[in-house]
């Protein structure tokens, strides 16, 4: 007999489903507060749908994404549960309505310091701020402080951007 859509499921119904190993859904919890199964006598878990959907878009970020758990956890942080599950789910409309609203919500990179951007690895600053070729490469020496705070901001996204391209590159490889 087939369960309804609405009923909680076990962990090893979860775990099936999901085609991963029940203690990798324990782990989760450890790692990603959102993950909150409702606990009975004896510790057994019983997930909600809506929990069932969040361990789909993480599992889809970090198994198929090649996202990384510090990755995924940034993306709730900064996005919600909600945008997990549209990811995990492929809905493409959510997703989008969801990163427009968490953009209007965040602060702007104007206001926010050149190291303070969300999300982003901080970037040493001085005379070397992009560090190509060797000692005498002055091509790649900037003077940092010629630079606005806005430029360094759209500068270290632009790092950021292409440090998580060559990850996923080196991935593939």
């Amino acid at each position: 007999m087939e369960k309804s859509p609405d009923a909680f499921r076990t962990i090893s119904e979860v775990a099936d489903d999901l085609d991963l190993p029940q203690h990798v859904l324990r782990f989760w919890e450890t790692r990603f507060t959102q993950i909150k199964p409702m606990k009975r006598g004896g510790g057994r878990r019983y997930y909600r749908p809506d929990d069932i959907e969040l361990l789909k878009g993480i599992r889809h970020l970090l198994y198929d994404q090649g996202y990384t758990i510090k990755g995924v956890q940034k993306l709730l942080k900064q996005n919600g549960p909600k945008f997990v599950i549209a990811v995990g789910n492929g809905d493409v409309a959510s997703m989008e309505a969801l990163t427009a609203e968490a953009a209007t919500n965040a602060p702007s990179i104007e206001a926010a310091e050149p190291d303070q951007v969300i999300g982003r690895p901080k970037v040493p600053t001085g005379r070397r701020f992009f560090g190509f070729g060797g000692e005498g490469d002055k091509a790649a020496a900037i003077d940092s402080a010629a630079l606005s705070k806005e430029n360094k901001a759209l500068l270290q996204e632009a790092l950021y951007d292409l440090l998580e391209c060559k990850r996923l590159l080196d991935q593939v490889r």
